[in-house]
């Protein structure tokens, strides 16, 4: 690849923003397109798709054909695993150790708020109403972090200055030292029976698709808080209303669900001990994410390893 080989840059916000940014490192041919119509117009001879929601059936055109590296805006790529539409020969990178810090503040910002019950003074001040309550500490506490990739290693690193027991649940055990026990896929009912919070951060695959279904959730003590920030089809939401009804589990903190928006007619929304965000705990900075994908061009250009090269097989 040279500097002149053409790059599309599709997302439906914000598109031309990061393409001038790629232009002003010295790519000279790039373009932007928001809307399928514009990248239907726009995609031929295409070589890079650097991509968010990219409607993946004009890869199958003739204009789609010289496209030979996918980058998505995002860790999760989910729709480009289901799809039939990109070719085996097309290289699919993802975006990686972007999101471990904001991720981790997120959930701990989360917790701190239920365990310390933060609403239960907010409340009081409002009435000048002093009184003094004993909260929960994180400290001592275990908490099971599925899926150990560079947001999961960064939680842990959190949950070690909380002085928490930290459990481990991954596909490749790779990083099953950082964890003070470590599970594989077939324990999970082993894993979740002594955790205070389950944190899910698993990429959505044919084999974690609604992996955390009734089975699980009430082999989870009564207290234990699910925490969400992976993917919205890893729980299976109906069964977790249900389990939730019961009064089973401490909380649900939930910033990923199986439709989004979520929908207003969802008995989430109104449960006491659901804390729902709108798919907010990865926020992705313009200048981060634009210096990632100058880093991955550069990479490109010069024929070495890409980052965040995604895995066909295992699906991320």
């Amino acid at each position: 690849m040279n500097k002149a080989s053409k790059i599309m840059i599709y997302t439906p916000s914000e598109a031309e923003l990061y393409a001038d940014l790629i232009r002003k490192d010295g790519y000279t041919s790039v373009c932007s397109a928001s809307t399928p119509e514009e990248a239907e117009e726009k995609l031929q001879d295409t070589e890079i798709l650097m991509q968010w929601k990219f409607p993946l059936h004009l890869l199958e055109k003739p204009a789609g054909k010289s496209v030979k590296w996918i980058q998505s805006l995002g860790a999760g790529v989910d729709d480009l695993m289901r799809s039939t539409s990109i070719p085996e020969g097309v290289t699919i990178s993802r975006v990686v150790d972007q999101f471990g810090g904001p991720m981790s503040e997120y959930v701990f910002a989360q917790l701190l708020y239920v365990y310390q019950d933060i609403a239960r003074s907010q409340v009081a001040q409002k009435k000048k109403s002093w009184q003094p309550f004993v909260t929960e500490l994180l400290q001592g506490k275990t908490i099971g972090i599925a899926g150990l990739g560079s947001i999961g290693k960064e939680a842990i690193r959190k949950a070690r200055a909380f002085d928490m027991q930290v459990y481990g649940l991954s596909y490749s055990g790779k990083e099953a030292h950082l964890v003070d026990r470590h599970y594989g896929p077939d324990e999970w009912m082993d894993f979740v029976k002594d955790l205070d919070i389950l944190l899910l951060i698993l990429p959505l695959t044919e084999q974690t698709r609604h992996i955390v279904n009734r089975d699980v959730l009430m082999a989870m003590k009564p207290t234990a808080s699910l925490v969400n920030i992976g993917r919205g089809h890893l729980v299976a939401e109906d069964e977790l209303i249900d389990v939730l009804r019961t009064g089973h589990l401490r909380a649900a903190i939930l910033d990923v669900f199986q439709q989004e928006p979520l929908s207003e007619t969802s008995p989430l929304w109104e449960l006491p001990n659901v804390y729902i965000t709108p798919h907010m705990s990865g926020p992705s900075t313009k200048e981060r994410l634009g210096q990632y994908l100058l880093s991955n061009l550069t990479r490109y250009q010069n024929g070495d390893a890409l980052l965040g090269v995604v895995n066909r097989k295992a699906g991320y």
